[in-house]
Formats: structure tokens, sequence, C-alpha cells
């Protein structure tokens, strides 16, 4: 089992998310032709010929365009996919069905923990449901990813990372280990020791190491053995491959993540990126390229190990401990956060149409 080298201290991790709601006419089960999408006969077969068939042989060519080099970015990438996407991707193209599952098996056997997580199923936005609703998107999800992979996944995938307490309550009850979410879905952390909050509610805060959320009793006492590991993706690195043109060169992709590297900071680091996979292929053409020679070439050159959360978590957990800020009279959903090595508390704060909510 590959386990990370003593030496680094650098890592790596992009979560692709890919989805597609259900296109299929309800009567023919077929999905109409659609003209958006010439010259293919629909989207998801145009965006499967653009993303989700091409990252799983990436190209990686010379200076004259000839191919040196085939890649399989599902074996270098966090990622999830969206059960009805799985669904359709599976009759119609399962040759590279096949590959993708086979890259989230190979990433477990290798590391011990798959590169590919779980998805609430029909892409709710989970906070919005009612509980007997969430729970039945997760449970669809998670058995949907057993059926496929053949085990249980250490992840789900919330969609637009939506959480609200009695989500994360869920993945507790559910088994879940991390959920990866927007460094600006965090409002305050405190260190251990220190008596004043940090606002960290535009997101600048450090996202380089795990975070802990633990469930509480109404007057706020811990729940003993009831946490969940939280990620916080890099906000501007994931909205510069999402909206800028982060993918169109590897060597470039590779600076900006060694640029988000905190120096002076002590003991391993983790830049992670959460876009939607779509991003590396079809919203950025061959950006699936870009992906693979960064994998395999540019990101090793700086020293920087690629990871998936999970392995990562496992080598590096965020600390238990922590408290949460009592705050009468405010009614908002809230997270207790602690990195490793300095204890952190803090809190999630709902937006609501882009905002954020008082």
């Amino acid at each position: 089992m590959e386990k990370h080298h003593a030496s680094h201290s650098r890592f790596f991790a992009l979560h692709a998310h890919f989805y597609q709601p259900p296109r299929e006419n309800p009567w023919t089960g077929q999905i109409d032709p659609q003209p958006s999408a010439w010259p293919f006969h629909d989207w998801n077969s145009r965006i499967a010929r653009e993303c989700y068939l091409p990252n799983a042989c990436a190209r990686i060519n010379d200076s004259s365009g000839r191919v040196l080099q085939l890649a399989n970015n599902y074996l270098h990438m966090n990622f999830n996919f969206g059960p009805t996407l799985f669904s359709w991707l599976e009759k119609n193209y399962p040759f590279y069905y096949r590959k993708i599952i086979q890259a989230g098996r190979d990433s477990l056997e290798r590391t011990g923990h798959s590169n590919a997580i779980a998805q609430a199923y029909n892409h709710m936005i989970m906070p919005l449901a009612s509980f007997q609703d969430q729970l039945t998107q997760a449970l669809w999800g998670i058995k949907d990813f057993e059926h496929r992979f053949g085990f249980k996944p250490e992840a789900m995938w919330l969609p637009e990372t939506a959480a609200s307490d009695d989500t994360l309550r869920l993945m507790v009850d559910l088994g879940m280990k991390y959920v990866i979410l927007s460094p600006y879905q965090a409002e305050k952390i405190k260190a251990h020791n220190a008596h004043a909050w940090e606002d960290v509610s535009s997101g600048d805060f450090d996202t380089t190491r795990p975070y802990s959320w633990h469930d509480t009793l109404p007057d706020g006492t811990r729940i003993k053995n009831r946490s969940l590991a939280v990620f916080f993706y890099d906000g501007p690195l994931s909205k510069a491959a999402a909206f800028e043109d982060l993918t169109r060169d590897s060597s470039a992709f590779a600076e900006r993540v060694e640029g988000c590297y905190r120096h002076g900071s002590q003991g391993p680091q983790l830049v992670s990126m959460a876009v939607d996979g779509e991003t590396f292929g079809h919203h950025h053409k061959f950006g699936e390229m870009t992906l693979a020679h960064a994998f395999l070439h540019e990101l090793k050159k700086r020293g920087i190990e690629t990871v998936n959360f999970g392995q990562y978590l496992a080598a590096n957990p965020p600390a238990a401990r922590g408290a949460r800020k009592a705050r009468p009279g405010r009614r908002r959903h809230r997270l207790e956060l602690r990195a490793r090595g300095a204890p952190l508390e803090g809190g999630l704060r709902l937006r609501k149409g882009g905002q954020l909510q008082p």
C-alpha cells in the first residue's frame, strides 16, 4: 500500500464533481435530439466526448503534437459522478465507464483510500430538504456507489457544498469520514488558548489543513465520537481553474498550485481544489491534457505529491477537541473547527441567494 513519503510536506488534492441531470424522455426512456448540442445528438453525448472520455485517456504530446503518453486522470483526482450520469455512461459508453470504476478501485488498493466518493443521489440542495428527504438522498447515493464500486464510500459530495448541522449529523450517522466545503462557508475560528475570535467570513484563512466539526447536545455539550473532518478547498485557486485560463498550460497550473503553500508554516500542507469535473475538456477545451501533464510531470518536478482526501486525512487527522461559541438570539448553522496541531473553533454560516445572512 502506497504511503506518503516522509520527506514530502507539500500535497495537492483536486476534487472533480461530475454531474448531469436526467435528460431522458419519460415516455421513451431515450434522450430526444438537442440541436444546441450540435454536432452531437444531445448534451450528454457532447460532454462525454469532450470531457468524461478524454479524461480516461488524456494525451501528453510533444512539441510536434505527437502522442508520448496516455494518462487516466481518474487515477490522480478525487472525484464523484452523480448516479444519473453514471447510469447514462454505463449504458452508452461501457468501456469508459469501466475505466472510471476501475480507477476508483485501483486507488483504494494502492493507497487504502479511494479517489471516488459518493454523491447525494439527485443533486438536491440538502439543507433545503426535510430530514427524511436528506436521508433518502444520502442512502440512495451510498447504495448506488456500493453497487458500482463494490465498497462503501468514505465521503459524500454535498451538492453546491451546501451543509447544515443536520446534514453533517447525517453524514456522521452514515459513517462518512469527511466533507469538502467552500472556504466562504466558515465564519469564525479561534486558537485553543486565544481569547478573541478571528473573522474568516471573507474566506481568507488557512485552508491547507483539515478541520473537524463536532456534534453537540442542545446545551452545547460535545457528543463523544461524533465528529467529521472538513476540508475547505482553496477558493481563488478553484475559481482560476473554473473561470480563468489556468487549465491552458500545465506549468502555469503547477506554479499557481505551488504559490498557494504558506511559507514558514510547520508540518504538512494540503492545497486543494474543487471544481465541476466538466471544467477539464468541456468548459475549457483540452483541459484534460493540461491536467494529465501536471499530475504526471509538473507537480512532481516541484516536489508536490498528489493525493486523495481520504489518503491525506489518514496521515494527517484533525485534532479532536474544540468548543462551540454560544450566540444567544442569533439563528444560524455553525461549524466547530480545529486544525491539526492548533485547536480551533469556528462556525459555518449559511448563505441565501449568494449572500451571507445575519
